[in-house]
C-alpha cells in the first residue's frame, strides 16, 4: 500500500528534476554561454546563431522519435538513450573546435531534450495519476523553473571555473548522467507500467467525470482533423504558437548579447533573462487559476499583446525601466500564450482528435528556431539586435490583429454561437 502512495509522487520529483535541469542546461544557458564561445573561436552572430536554431529546430522535429522508443522498448530504455544522447551532445559543445561539432553537440542536446523530458515524463505521470492536473501543473512548473535557475547556474560554474565555458558543458554533462540514472532506475520496468497503467485506467473509468460551464466558447461536436485544417482559426491559433516560441527562443539566444552590447553589464542582463524565466512560470499558474474563468481568447489577445510590447521594449532596453517592460511583457505573453493556445485548440475542434491537431501545432517549433539565426545576420549587417526584436514585435502585431477578428468556427449541425460546457452537460444531461 505505501509503494502505491508514495512511488508516484517520487516519480513525479525525479521527472521534475530531469525536466529541471534539462530546461536550465540547454535553451535557458546557451544564450548566456554564446558571447564566450564566440569571442574564443571568432564566429559571426549568423554563424553562432545557427546553433540556436539547429538545438531548437532538432527538439522540434524529434518529437515521434521517443514516442516510438517508448511503444517498442519501454521507458528505461528511452531514458538510458536519451541520457547519452544528452552527454553526447554537452561533449561535442565543450571540445567545440569549429563549427560543425557545434552544430553537432546542438543537434544531439535537441534530441536527447525531447527523449530525457517532456515526452518520457508526460508518459509515466499519465500513468500512475488518476487526478492528474496537479502532477502536471507541478511537473511543468518545476521544469520550467529550469529556465530562471539557468543563467544563474552559467554564471555560478562559469565563476567558479575562472570563465572555462568548456567546464561548464562538461559539468552539465556530468549532471545529465547522474539526474538520467536516477530516473531510469526507480521508473518502473514495462511490466510494473503495464499493471500501473490498467489500474489507473479502471480507476478512471469508474468515475462519473463532470465539469463546470462559465462564460467560455465550447464547441458541441468533434471536429476532424481535416476539417480543422480547412478553418483560419487553426492558421491564427498556429501563427500565435509560432510567434510566442519565435520571441521566447529570440529572448533566449540574443537578449543577453543585445543588451550588453548596448552598455547592460552581463550579470544584470542574464539576471533579467532570469526574471523573464521567473514571470513566465508566473503566468503559467495565472493562466491556470482564470483559465475556466475567463474566455481563452480574451488571454490571448492579452498574451499577445504582452509578446509585442516586450520585443519592443527589449529592442530599445538599456536601463531598469525599460528591461523590466521586457522581462514582464515577453515572460507573461510567453506564459498565457502557449496555455490559450492550447486551451482553444480544444475548445474550438473538441477532444477526440486533439491528440493529433496538438502536435501539428507543435511541429512549428521547428520552423521559429530560425529566429535567432535571421537575428545573427541582422546583427552581423546593422551591427545591432535592435531591428531583429523590432521585426518579431511586428510579426506579433500582426497575429494579435488577425486573433482580434477571430471568432469560433462553425460548421452545419453546430448550435449558433457554440455552446458553453454547461449547457452542452445540461443537454447530455436530458
Amino acid at each position: 500500500m505505501s509503494k502505491i502512495e508514495w512511488r508516484p509522487w517520487l516519480l513525479l520529483g525525479v521527472f521534475s528534476l530531469v525536466g529541471f535541469l534539462i530546461t536550465a542546461s540547454t535553451f535557458a544557458s546557451l544564450g548566456v554561454v554564446l558571447p564566450n564561445m564566440l569571442a574564443e573561436e571568432h564566429w559571426t552572430w549568423a554563424e553562432a546563431g545557427w546553433g540556436f536554431t539547429i538545438l531548437g529546430a532538432a527538439c522540434g522535429f524529434s518529437s515521434f522519435a521517443p514516442m516510438r522508443l517508448i511503444r517498442r522498448f519501454g521507458v528505461r530504455f528511452t531514458l538510458i538513450l536519451g541520457t547519452a544522447v544528452m552527454v553526447g551532445g554537452f561533449a561535442a559543445l565543450s571540445q567545440t573546435r569549429g563549427l560543425p561539432l557545434y552544430f553537432l553537440g546542438a543537434a544531439l542536446c535537441g534530441v536527447g531534450f525531447q527523449m530525457m523530458a517532456l515526452i518520457p515524463g508526460t508518459h509515466v505521470l499519465a500513468i500512475v495519476f488518476k487526478h492528474r492536473a496537479m502532477p502536471f501543473g507541478l511537473y511543468f512548473t518545476l521544469s520550467a523553473l529550469g529556465g530562471v535557475a539557468g543563467p544563474w547556474i552559467v554564471l555560478a560554474v562559469m565563476h567558479a571555473a575562472h570563465d572555462q565555458w568548456r567546464v561548464y558543458w562538461l559539468v552539465q554533462a556530468g549532471l545529465s548522467v547522474a539526474v538520467g540514472a536516477i530516473c531510469a532506475a526507480i521508473v518502473g520496468g514495462p511490466g510494473w507500467l503495464a499493471r500501473q497503467s490498467e489500474q489507473t485506467d479502471h480507476a478512471v473509468a469508474d468515475e462519473l467525470a463532470t465539469s463546470r460551464g462559465g462564460p467560455v466558447y465550447r464547441t458541441a461536436s468533434d471536429w476532424t482533423v481535416a476539417e480543422a485544417l480547412r478553418t483560419p482559426q487553426f492558421y491564427i491559433l498556429l501563427a500565435a504558437y509560432f510567434g510566442h516560441l519565435l520571441i521566447g527562443v529570440a529572448v533566449v539566444s540574443m537578449s543577453v548579447p543585445h543588451l550588453t552590447q548596448r552598455g547592460v553589464d552581463l550579470a544584470l542582463a542574464a539576471k533579467m533573462l532570469s526574471l523573464e524565466s521567473l514571470v513566465q512560470v508566473a503566468g503559467r499558474a495565472l493562466g491556470g487559476l482564470f483559465g475556466d474563468r475567463i474566455e481563452p481568447r480574451y488571454v490571448l489577445l492579452f498574451a499577445l499583446a504582452c509578446l509585442a510590447v516586450g520585443a519592443a521594449a527589449l529592442s530599445v532596453a538599456h536601463d531598469y525601466p525599460t528591461m523590466l517592460v521586457y522581462a514582464l511583457g515577453s515572460g507573461l505573453g510567453f506564459g498565457l500564450t502557449a496555455l490559450a493556445v492550447t486551451v482553444l485548440l480544444l475548445n474550438y475542434f473538441g477532444r477526440q482528435h486533439n491528440l493529433e491537431i496538438f502536435s501539428l501545432t507543435c511541429l512549428i517549433g521547428g520552423v521559429s528556431a530560425f529566429g535567432p539565426t535571421i537575428g545573427g545576420y541582422v546583427r552581423d549587417g546593422a551591427g545591432s539586435f535592435t531591428p531583429a526584436f523590432q521585426l518579431y514585435a511586428g510579426v506579433i502585431v500582426v497575429i494579435l490583429v488577425a486573433a482580434m477578428f477571430m471568432r469560433p468556427p462553425r460548421r452545419a449541425g453546430d448550435a449558433p454561437g457554440g455552446v458553453s460546457q454547461a449547457a452542452r452537460c445540461l443537454d447530455e444531461a436530458a
